[in-house]
């Protein structure tokens, strides 16, 4: 059996009446984290099994994500059941853990036709895409394109000369006077007994301008020589490349296919069951759409469906990253997580009827004691703020939310125009604000923001000592459309995101850093801090993308910026309060 019971038993008041939502956000209940810290005690011993060492989760894109399930047993008795998401080290089952949920025998009938199937057609379309016929004839036709672009460029560049030259001899000719002076033949130098010009007549004039005429429809026909050999040369190659990239796109189609109908019957293989003893297909549980990729693999689903197959009653659940972060950043080894909402949004809500569940917590920032605001300096352009952490910069979306530095800006400065807030910090983070009281002032504050004219510098203590003592970090970023508002790393779809830093003090395991930011992404300096591509180091008391403590240590201590009213460079400081 995959319980391990709890030494000494849970007292009576540590079990909570229903079962807390796995989708809150503040993190576990204190007796799913208790199970959840026995489990760390052992992965930070060294092994996650026998045989299996627990440092091979410290290797790149080897950190994985974790759960626990407390349960009672049929005889009373609490304990929890444990385990992971996917696979681990290539396996679906490792001893200590609770299987994968799918239909073994189903899946075992499947897998090998299938898996021959997708990699055959895999094959095919890589043979395709790497065939020596195909790169010739794309080089062979990019070569053509940049002959065909230069041929043309030159043909134009000559015809414009000479256009501009007949443009020229035609003012000449239909001038006034300039007809009646032009001589047929170059006369003498003045003082010579040579023969003079003489003035051209009307049917000369008519001749030389005919000339130029038929100077203009050669170039004409010339670019249409050139344009029908340039054809004719395409005509020769184009087809050839035509026909293949056709292959090929309908060879990745055909894999799509395949792959996908592949992904349809290996779903089918998980019958999903609830508290009440249902059984649902995985695939009729996604309503919108096919589901994602892993979408019951995670270690919530193979918890609860274990906990219902041996008559346990589920109790709470926590789960939590252990090891190195995934290349997209946002996991911190340790932290805890509420449950995905990509994959198992559609399934635990499910899974989970027929048990009193509470409703799902979500974060709220603490009320504030004052409704003041501390003023750093104002005048009759500008105010700077010093804004407390736990204060939102603008009112949130939900309608309970709506202190904030602007709502307080707002109220104090009745008369204010424009938008007020030139810029933002997070909720979490601490420091000076810059706000405009009239529009034009905002728009040129705002100018200075989008230029990197405004120099910023921010203060932070990191969990981890720091390699280095300066240096840049640079990576683009987006938000994470499954887990908002946590921002990832992504190389293809992410905006540029630059932070120079720089430390300040090393104290046992935390490193004091400056931040100077080059741009203003949602979270940067978190991530970038936070991410193995940056600091590795997260930002400590960050409840995102660290470990959550009494607050977050990052503070915006310093803005530089030309004074919009004055035009004079003016610095504001305000010290960390930590």
């Amino acid at each position: 059996m995959w319980v391990t019971p709890f030494e000494p038993q849970p007292a009576p008041h540590e079990v909570t009446g229903s079962f807390p939502s796995p989708f809150d956000e503040p993190g576990p209940p204190a007796l799913a984290r208790r199970a959840a810290e026995a489990l760390q005690a052992e992965l930070r011993a060294g092994l996650i099994a026998p045989g299996l060492p627990s440092a091979l989760l410290d290797e790149p894109e080897g950190g994985k994500m974790f759960g626990v399930l407390v349960v009672r047993e049929p005889g009373g008795r609490i304990g929890f059941l444990r385990s992971f998401s996917g696979m681990l080290a290539g396996r679906w089952d490792v001893p200590g853990f609770v299987p994968p949920l799918f239909d073994r025998e189903a899946r075992a009938r499947l897998e090998p036709e299938g898996e021959a199937a997708v990699k055959a057609q895999h094959a095919r379309a890589e043979a395709l895409r790497t065939s020596p016929e195909l790169a010739s004839l794309r080089a062979a036709h990019e070569a053509q394109e940049v002959r065909h672009t230069t041929e043309r460029a030159a043909l134009r560049a000559r015809h414009e000369e000479r256009r501009r030259q007949r443009h020229a001899r035609r003012a000449e000719f239909t001038a006034p006077g300039g007809a009646e002076t032009q001589a047929v033949h170059p006369g003498p130098p003045p003082g010579s007994h040579g023969v003079k010009a003489e003035p051209l007549g009307d049917a000369e004039k008519r001749a030389a301008l005919h000339a130029l005429d038929q100077e203009s429809r050669g170039d004409k026909a010339e670019a249409r020589r050139m344009e029908a050999t340039h054809e004719e040369e395409r005509r020769a190659l184009a087809p050839k490349l035509a026909r293949l990239e056709r292959r090929l796109r309908a060879s990745e189609r055909l894999r799509r296919i395949v792959s996908r109908a592949m992904m349809k019957r290996l779903h089918d293989t998980y019958a999903v069951p609830n508290a009440k003893g249902e059984r649902r297909l995985l695939r009729a549980l996604f309503t919108s759409g096919e589901p994602p990729s892993g979408a019951a693999d995670c270690a919530g689903p193979k918890l609860l469906a274990q906990a219902f197959a041996h008559g346990l009653q589920p109790l709470a659940l926590a789960e939590f990253w252990w090891g190195a972060p995934p290349m997209s950043g946002g996991r911190a080894s340790g932290a805890f997580y509420a449950a995905c909402r990509d994959k198992c949004g559609p399934l635990l809500p499910y899974m989970l009827e027929g048990l009193s569940v509470s409703a799902p917590r979500t974060f709220a920032p603490p009320a504030s004691a004052s409704d003041g605001l501390s003023i750093l300096f104002e005048d009759a352009w500008l105010v700077v703020v010093d804004k407390p952490e736990g204060l939102l910069s603008v009112p949130g979306r939900e309608a309970s939310l709506t202190d904030s530095v602007l709502t307080r800006l707002r109220a104090r400065y009745p008369r204010a125009t424009g938008p007020l807030l030139v810029h933002r910090l997070d909720l979490d983070t601490s420091g000076l604000l810059v706000a405009a009281l009239d529009a034009g002032t905002h728009a040129t504050l705002q100018r200075q923001f989008l230029h990197r004219q405004v120099h910023k510098r921010y203060v932070a203590w990191v969990q981890g000592q720091v390699k280095g003592e300066r240096g840049t970090i640079d990576f683009p970023m987006r938000v994470d459309l499954d887990d908002r508002p946590r921002q990832i790393h992504d190389p293809v779809h992410g905006k540029p995101a630059v932070t120079e830093w720089q430390v300040l003090e090393r104290s046992g395991d935390r490193t004091r850093v400056a931040f100077f930011p080059h741009t203003g992404r949602t979270h940067q300096l978190r991530v970038h801090a936070a991410h193995p591509l940056g600091l590795g180091a997260p930002i400590v008391g960050d409840r995102l993308y660290g470990h959550p403590g009494a607050r977050l240590l990052l503070h915006a201590e310093a803005l530089t910026l030309l004074h919009p009213g004055t035009g004079q460079r003016v610095t504001f400081e305000r010290p960390a309060p930590f």
